[in-house]
């Protein structure tokens, strides 16, 4: 009977601990951009326990939505560029993902504007040009601080055809963002700048709710050990967005102008300069 009693127990054991799988829920991830923050997501909680599931819902939440279901712990995790409307709802994982890489930014322009931008050599040359922007997007309060002239429409996919029409005469991307984009509008005489790049601070986080500390924990934890480790430059720089954007992108020889970002968070770790992507060394 004891021994009986023992095989029970052993049953019941194994039974929990096979069902006790930790899952994650995270937002249906769409383009090669989330598809490498979502990597990143696979090999930090990968490192705390290899049997943890992340499970993706259905559909493509915006990041308003994202931020309401976290909230409502509906989802667990989602990605998105730093902002202090959402840092006062949800926790904040200091840790940039794409090592600001998204504060790095090349323009897109028509096509034939390419002699205008290369006289460029500071900002006050480029005062004379008008950036295009989304009205509700972080960074169009940070260009608008540098006194660049701005114009904005609510919707982001009515930016390409005003660029092509002359309404403005550059539009700021993401350093992995603007060739896709312009390959999606084909039919608009539209280019990537060449000699650019304007640099603020900027950074991608991970979020989670701020009733789940344990996983706020779990996931800084183990993206430090994936820092230390060499694990997260190996899946960073090896990711094919990542080499073919920065065979593209020439970030070495092309003229910097840097602007300032008030709006980061005081607790943002410019002092770890693991953290961040030095283009001097690439």
């Amino acid at each position: 009977m004891k021994i009986k009693n023992i095989f029970i127990l052993v049953a019941v054991f194994f039974s929990v601990h096979c069902t006790a799988a930790q899952t994650i829920t995270v937002n249906k991830v769409e383009g090669e951009k989330e598809q490498l923050a979502f990597n990143i997501l696979q090999l930090v909680l990968a490192k705390s326990s290899p049997d943890l599931i992340i499970k993706q819902i259905d559909q493509n939440y915006n990041e308003t939505r994202l931020t309401e279901e976290i909230q409502a712990n509906n989802i667990d995790v989602m990605w998105a560029g730093a902002s202090s409307e959402r840092d006062e709802k949800l926790l904040a994982i200091r840790i940039p993902i794409f090592k600001g890489l998204m504060g790095h930014r090349l323009f897109i322009i028509r096509s034939g504007d390419q002699a205008k931008f290369s006289q460029i050599k500071n900002l006050s040359q480029l005062r004379a040009l008008k950036a295009g922007q989304a009205t509700f997007w972080g960074d169009t309060q940070v260009i608008k601080q540098a006194n660049l002239p701005i114009v904005t429409t609510i919707k982001y996919n009515n930016l390409f055809p005003m660029l092509e029409g002359g309404r403005y005469d550059y539009f700021p991307r993401g350093v992995l963002e603007p060739w896709e984009e312009v390959a999606q509008h084909t039919q608009l005489n539209l280019a990537v700048e060449k000699d650019l790049m304007l640099i603020y601070p900027f950074a991608l986080y991970f979020y989670v709710s701020r009733d789940n500390q344990p996983l706020y924990n779990q996931i800084y934890q183990w993206f430090m050990s994936a820092i230390d480790d060499g694990s997260f430059d190996s899946l960073f720089f090896n990711h094919p967005l990542i080499k073919d954007t920065l065979a593209k992108a020439n970030l070495g020889q092309r003229t910097i102008l840097r602007i300032d970002n008030p709006y980061m968070h005081p607790d943002t770790p410019y002092e770890n300069k693991k953290f961040w992507l030095d283009i001097n060394q690439l």
